[in-house]
């Protein structure tokens, strides 16, 4: 699974990535201090999943999510933020985040994400090739 992680915060993106490369056959293929660096790696790199900061310069990571969505980019997208306010929740979920996590109460779902993920692209491969 390819993942790239956009966090304006080193530190953070760190953390992500200490998390990630424990997991087996998960692969970090990019990582972006800011929205517009992000957007061209996703549409360098195609990755599985996006893991984007809400507040970044450039475009913001909400932008970032719109473009992806009328890219039509089959990438999922987690939202990670400190900012969990009702309202950026909202507009991330209408701009169709797959998920939505608070870095301080949720940071350790993203495992849980990832194996989520890596279940179902299990299922889908064991359909195509039964056929």
């Amino acid at each position: 699974m390819k993942i790239i992680i956009a966090d304006d915060s080193s530190l953070w993106r760190d953390r992500i990535r200490s998390i990630l490369i424990e997991i087996n056959e998960v692969f970090v293929v990019g990582e972006a201090e800011n929205g517009t660096e992000a957007l061209q790696i996703i549409m360098e790199k195609k990755p599985d999943l996006a893991i984007l900061d809400i507040r970044m310069s450039g475009m913001n990571g909400i932008e970032v999510l719109k473009k992806i969505r009328e890219l039509r980019m089959k990438v999922k997208v987690c939202m990670l933020t400190n900012y969990t306010y009702p309202l950026y929740k909202k507009r991330c979920i209408e701009s169709g985040a797959d998920y939505f996590l608070s870095k301080t109460e949720d940071f350790e779902k993203i495992s849980e994400i990832i194996t989520e993920m890596s279940e179902e692209q299990d299922s889908s491969t064991s359909i195509i090739t039964e056929k």
